[in-house]
């Protein structure tokens, strides 16, 4: 029997993976992550999708971890909790890893692991009713997921200690202020303002996307020199595609019917 909790949508160079437990806000339990990771493998494999967009159903993009699990026999198992925790690690950085870029849209709440989610995507757009934190210490732990090392990468240091410290929740225009988030709309405005962020990127050269998607990233991890020299590499491999000369040209004839 096929699983709902996670719904999958191709269309237009799009893989649109949609969170679906409504009545529990999206929340993140075995089930779901499985098929997460199922489905962003997907999204790294097919040829046809050239952007992922993560989102949820209902008022919730994900209230984070289902509870549910903090009562089974893993949580008494420290051997097999690492294991679990790995797993889980591993699925969300899928998202951040593969060349394709990602967007979360974010249309409500995003706490604990759904925050840990959105952050793993290149990109934000949250709706205004959207709120974000990372609330893990309240419970006695801390973020697990890769929280407490994205958000000091993509906010500073000072303000991600802020948040994971204190467990604060920001509503989505504090989220853009501090750069949590890279644009903020009316909710019936989300859908379209992520298929214009789509639109914009997948017009580009989809191997010099990926390639600066991945400089980008290795700039948080290696020295200056090793980061430039990868950047030569990378150059090289996009102008031996026909993507240089094709979007020249369509460049051009577009400059020449503008004037």
């Amino acid at each position: 029997m096929s699983s709902n909790v996670v719904l999958f949508e191709k269309y237009d160079g799009i893989g649109k993976v949609i969170l679906n437990r409504p009545e529990a806000l999206n929340a993140l339990n075995i089930e779901v992550f499985g098929k997460l990771r199922e489905y962003f493998n997907l999204v790294r494999e097919d040829d046809e999708v050239k952007i992922l967009v993560l989102t949820g159903i209902g008022r919730a993009f994900s209230a984070g971890l289902d509870f549910s699990l903090l009562g089974t026999p893993l949580m008494g198992n420290i051997s097999k909790l690492r294991s679990f925790l790995r797993t889980l690690q591993e699925t969300i950085n899928i998202p951040e890893s593969m060349e394709k870029p990602s967007i979360a849209a974010v249309n409500g709440i995003a706490l604990g692991g759904g925050t840990e989610l959105a952050l793993a995507c290149d990109i934000r757009i949250a709706s205004e009713n959207a709120v974000f934190g990372i609330p893990e210490v309240c419970y006695g732990i801390i973020p697990d997921l890769g929280g407490a090392q994205r958000l000091p990468r993509i906010v500073g240091l000072g303000k991600a200690k802020e948040l994971i410290l204190t467990g604060d929740q920001i509503d989505a225009q504090e989220a853009w202020r501090i750069g949590l988030v890279n644009k903020v709309v009316p909710p019936n405005e989300l859908e379209n303002a992520v298929r214009t962020m789509t639109n914009k990127i997948m017009d580009n050269g989809p191997v010099a996307v990926g390639l600066g998607k991945m400089v980008a990233d290795k700039s948080f991890d290696v020295d200056l020199k090793t980061l430039l020299e990868y950047t030569v590499l990378a150059q090289d491999v996009c102008v031996r595609t026909q993507d240089l000369v094709s979007l020249y040209k369509k460049k051009l004839d577009k400059i020449k019917k503008e004037k």
